[in-house]
């Protein structure tokens, strides 16, 4: 090879490192995140939550979750991940399975496949409970038979609303966009959560026997891509379809198990982002709203409200 293309595949390699590590450099955890809890849940050997981080997920307890880790430690928690596909022998001993942000190896495909959902469903039915998890394009397509396997529908886009009289995928949740679920509510007038904050989701349906907890305003719209946010922001027209009676977190009771599934994951954790700082868990009651989402499907708070 001559100096010329040596000097060419260098300049390439460079290029695609450069590339490289600044999309994964865009966001990273937030090392200084620490969580207060004046009243920890458990003191002692608190139910097991388990992350998954057998389906490529962008998110596990190594990566964008592990302030969530910490915040559920600090509840008192017991948590761990859990890898490989789901089985009941794998699922054995776990209370809560989070799953963040699962990747399907194809485009469009799902990351679960026939016998881990039936085995998702059973273990559920029989009294598990599951915290699923999947943000704005591409995530809903690999999360979204799992969560139609509960009868929640995903809009597979990008949510945005009009937020301060401007296009934002940035969504506030308050008042009447707020759902009455003993996950707003807590167990007590301290854990009441006033305020959500979510950070560029999709949309999810509101099937008859769920409720939705963050509901999102009328006027939001779904569109396929993330530069067509921008495009709106600036008043121009896109493809979009109404997100209207739709929501962005919903809960529901699945035999003796419980679900909640959320269309936006950095609300859960904490991460730094160049140019914006750090979003997620110390924005609004996104903290509360997240213990208050954990202790219902450990059953701290029971179906009616009160405390277990």
């Amino acid at each position: 090879m001559g100096d010329q293309s040596m000097t060419r595949l260098r300049a390439a390699l460079l290029c695609f490192l450069v590339i490289h590590s600044a999309v994964f450099a865009q966001q990273r955890p937030d090392e200084s995140y620490n969580p207060k809890i004046e009243r920890p849940s458990y003191t002692a050997a608190g139910p097991v939550i388990a992350v998954d981080e057998g389906h490529r997920n962008f998110q596990t307890l190594e990566t964008g979750y592990e302030p969530f880790g910490r915040l559920a430690s600090a509840d008192g928690y017991r948590v761990r991940s859990v890898t490989g596909g789901f089985t009941m022998a794998s699922l054995a001993g776990v209370d809560v399975l989070v799953v963040a942000n699962a990747r399907s190896k194809q485009p469009q495909s799902s990351a679960f496949d026939d016998a881990e959902i039936e085995t998702l469903r059973d273990w559920v039915q029989d009294g598990g409970s599951l915290f699923l998890i999947a943000d704005h394009a591409p995530f809903g397509s690999a999360s979204s038979r799992l969560a139609e396997a509960f009868g929640v529908n995903m809009g597979l886009g990008y949510a945005v609303s009009w937020q301060d009289g401007r296009a934002s995928s940035e969504i506030r949740f308050r008042g009447a966009g707020l759902g009455q679920h003993p996950i707003i509510a807590g167990s007590a007038p301290w854990e009441r959560v006033k305020s959500v904050k979510s950070f560029t989701g999709q949309s999810l349906g509101i099937p008859a026997n769920a409720t939705g907890l963050l509901l999102l305003p009328s006027d939001t719209l779904e569109v396929e891509k993330k530069d067509q946010i921008a495009l709106l922001a600036r008043g121009g027209s896109v493809p979009a379809r109404a997100a209207v009676g739709r929501a962005q977190a919903v809960a529901l009771n699945f035999g003796r198990g419980r679900v909640v599934v959320a269309g936006e994951a950095a609300m859960f954790t904490e991460q730094i982002f160049p140019r914006l700082g750090r979003l997620g868990l110390t924005a609004e009651d996104d903290q509360q709203f997240t213990l208050n989402v954990l202790h219902w499907l450990s059953r701290l708070i029971g179906q009616d409200g009160s405390a277990q």
